[in-house]
């Protein structure tokens, strides 16, 4: 395990599934001037991707998964909660997390919680945005790193790439330019948000 350095931000990683943005994050708190450190990669499925991927990278993780809590969303969050304050986390990075929040948790880390999108907000919030872009003709498309308010993926932005949309893109090809594009936006954003604060 790589060993934490004192002075840094302590960052929670939340992921659903491969954690592909989540690598990206560990790898850039693995740089001798990072302001933060990935402490915990968090996941509500036990068979994310991204779990084994974190562990091999050296980075604790914990599951909790939503199945176990039916449909009472805010016990879920409350025990996801109790495992953020265990590891003293300071920062949550919703890394491909694919379960709305309730206020419950967006409120305890109002300010603190950080998402990347894979468009250009406001455009296409939610799901199948490069669908949308292309189905809309546009000739732009690309990822937003974002603060969690309580509506869905409308917080303040933090961060854009603009990735060009070519005339040949498929929702498939799109998305895969968009998401190398994401692998270097969110850790320069994680980076400057966690230089602004005390």
């Amino acid at each position: 395990m790589p060993e934490l350095r004192t002075g840094r931000v302590r960052v929670a990683v939340m992921i659903s599934g491969a954690g592909s943005n989540m690598a990206a994050l560990i790898d850039a708190a693995g740089q001798s001037d990072a302001p933060f450190e990935v402490v915990l990669v968090l996941s509500n499925k036990a068979g994310a991707g991204g779990l084994a991927l974190a562990e091999v990278k050296g980075v604790p993780v914990a599951v909790v998964d939503h199945a176990a809590f039916g449909r009472d969303r805010v016990a879920h969050e409350q025990a996801i909660q109790t495992v953020l304050e265990a590891h003293d986390v300071k920062i949550v990075a919703l890394a491909g997390y694919m379960r709305l929040l309730t206020p419950f948790l967006v409120g305890r880390w109002a300010g603190r919680m950080l998402n990347i999108h894979p468009s250009l907000l406001p455009k296409y919030p939610g799901l199948d945005t490069h669908a949308r872009a292309i189905a809309a003709g546009d000739v732009e498309a690309g990822c937003t790193v974002h603060l969690v308010t309580e509506g869905v993926d409308d917080g303040p932005l933090l961060g854009q790439t603009v990735v060009p949309v070519q005339p040949d893109d498929t929702p498939a090809s799109l998305a895969q330019r968009v998401l190398e594009s994401e692998h270097r936006l969110y850790p320069q954003a994680l980076t400057d948000f966690c230089r602004t604060l005390d």
